[in-house]
């Protein structure tokens, strides 16, 4: 199952992704939010995502989006088993990487780098699009080396 939530600055980007989940024949389960409040807090949203990730993180994936994405990563990365990497626009490469390499199992999008409270440059929709898709598309490589440094991730603190 793929996890969609967002605060407001993700919203509108949730709404497209949501639409090309569908063309693309994926399984999905919006979160929230479903309207537009501009005072709304990311890790409200997010927890819930990153916890059912956690659940099942070899099965279940997110696709969590903000202004930055940072706040939302790291929100998400507290969870045992979630790997969230982020995606703010440029080269989509970096999603299939995170994925190949990090075996990646949540796309924290940042939808309006830049943006303020009174303007948003938002992430250009074809940037997102590939790199959602990438990510989707892409499996893990598996190579004992990836294996070895994820291991040493998921030991830390425990």
């Amino acid at each position: 199952m793929i996890y969609l939530t967002s605060d407001h600055r993700g919203l509108a980007m949730k709404e497209k992704i949501k639409q090309w989940l569908s063309e693309w024949n994926y399984e999905y389960e919006d979160l929230g939010p479903t309207e537009l409040n501009p005072t709304d807090d990311y890790p409200d949203f997010i927890h819930p995502a990153a916890a059912k990730v956690s659940q099942n993180p070899k099965e279940n994936r997110a696709i969590i989006l903000g202004c930055s994405g940072q706040g939302e990563a790291m929100v998400a990365n507290r969870y045992p088993g979630v790997r969230a990497a982020v995606f703010y626009g440029g080269d989509p490469e970096i999603a299939r990487l995170a994925r190949e390499h990090n075996d990646s199992n949540i796309l924290s999008i940042g939808a309006a780098l830049g943006s303020t409270n009174d303007e948003s440059r938002p992430t250009p929709e074809d940037e997102v699009k590939a790199a959602v898709r990438l990510w989707l598309e892409t499996p893990f490589s598996g190579d004992e080396r990836h294996v070895r440094r994820i291991a040493k991730i998921e030991n830390v603190n425990r």
